[in-house]
């Protein structure tokens, strides 16, 4: 049997301290390091210093250029198995090259969260405008996306809502999509008997990456909706904000007066939130699965969020905590789940029952792989019924390699 490689062209490097997008690719990469797989890593992006150092586990990382006829040299000495494009727009730019150069590689989208979905539902609150399945179906990005699913022979969607959004309002056949939410530990008793009891946890806390707009748009809900009737009624109560690239706009929200509190970038996420009483995470716009809320979970961290927070998370489980999209009742929910320790355990119970049931990677692991392996054997059929796809692998190929081999000519 030939050894099976995987090329993963990463939109950025993976940096697992600084984004729930991060932990994913790392959870993926577990994965194939598991079925003995030769990991490369690509990346067009500039490395940070908060990156993991992936050669570590024995993955080779290598820069590619964007719009530069190298990759075609190094893809077709390469030659991997497979082929994981991190978000689509890593597909829009090599996926013509792959499918020219490496015919034979299955092609998998991992999407991370619907982009044109987060973007619209931005657009639309940006507006004061509501968000429809009509404006999702006129906007641009949509197309892109919904065009680098079809291409693709495989897409990875981390979402129940985004699964049937992409069924049943945009008619994509089962065989090219497949459900795999965060891959994580189940919680067991060894963990819970470690965490710390209501009484010796104190504060609210939000965490996220802060280049991720749904995260800066919340804690700016939190300052001008929310903190201050929380703090009406728990004077002593503080906020404290964690997260990776902290800028102007955040940084100068800091008031310790008030108890709201900007800590920057947390060395130790884990660490943090297993300290804290209460997760706040009034989401207004976004997609995908949330790792703040799941991460939550994990540190048996109750929480308060949105709908759009808990939106293809929990199935019908209870939640962790409260959902509530009205701001005051946010604050009602956020200042009873802080007080009232019964109401607190009890969260915390649904959130075991949440990961255990829903994320566990011993129940998810075997049945992706047998996936991927089942559609690599009968390639040529899985395409061959994708007649969208191979359309507009057709068309893009002639399209993008002409603009792409002419911004190369003009960089030259």
């Amino acid at each position: 049997m030939i050894k099976q490689s995987i090329l993963i062209i990463g939109y950025v490097w993976v940096e697992p301290n600084s984004s729930a997008a991060g932990s994913r690719m790392l959870q993926l990469i577990e994965q194939f390091l598991q079925q003995g797989f030769k990991i490369i890593f690509a990346s067009p992006a500039q490395k940070s210093d908060k990156a993991s150092s992936l050669d570590l586990l024995g993955i080779d990382e290598v820069s590619i250029e964007l719009n530069n006829a190298s990759f075609d040299d190094f893809i077709k000495e390469l030659q991997p198995t497979i082929v994981m494009f991190d978000r689509f727009m890593m597909e829009e730019q090599f996926g013509w090259r792959v499918a020219e150069n490496c015919p034979n590689a299955l092609r998998v989208l991992d999407t991370e969260d619907l982009h044109f979905l987060r973007k619209t539902r931005h657009q639309q609150l940006k507006k004061g405008e509501a968000f429809t399945n009509e404006v999702l179906l006129k906007s641009v990005d949509t197309k892109r996306e919904i065009a680098s699913i079809l291409r693709c022979d495989l897409s990875l969607i981390i979402s129940t809502y985004e699964m049937d959004l992409l069924k049943s309002v945009f008619k994509i056949d089962d065989s090219l999509l497949y459900y795999l939410p965060f891959l994580l530990d189940k919680i067991d008793t060894h963990q819970i008997e470690k965490w710390k009891s209501f009484e010796e946890r104190s504060n609210f806390i939000f965490i996220g990456n802060f280049f991720h707009k749904p995260n800066v748009d919340a804690i700016l809900t939190l300052k001008k909706e929310i903190w201050s009737s929380i703090r009406q009624q728990l004077p002593k109560a503080e906020l404290h904000i964690y997260g990776a690239y902290t800028n102007q706009q955040i940084n100068q929200l800091h008031n310790k007066k008030e108890g709201f509190i900007v800590k920057g970038f947390a060395e130790d996420a884990k660490g943090v939130v297993k300290n804290s009483r209460v997760v706040l995470a009034p989401l207004r716009f976004g997609a995908g699965i949330k790792g703040k809320l799941t991460e939550a979970m994990i540190c048996g961290t109750p929480s308060v969020t949105t709908e759009i927070g808990a939106e293809g998370m929990h199935y019908n489980l209870p939640w962790n905590g409260f959902v509530e999209s009205n701001f005051t009742e946010f604050s009602n929910k956020a200042i009873q789940l802080f007080s009232d320790e019964n109401i607190w355990e009890s969260s915390q119970k649904n959130g075991i029952k949440i990961i255990n049931q829903i994320y566990d990677k011993e129940k998810l692991s075997t049945p992706f792989i047998n996936e991927i392996n089942e559609i690599q054997q009968n390639l040529e059929k899985h395409r061959t019924q994708n007649f969208l796809g191979s359309m507009l692998q057709h068309q893009t190929l002639q399209a993008t390699k002409f603009m792409s081999k002419w911004i190369e000519e003009k960089n030259k």
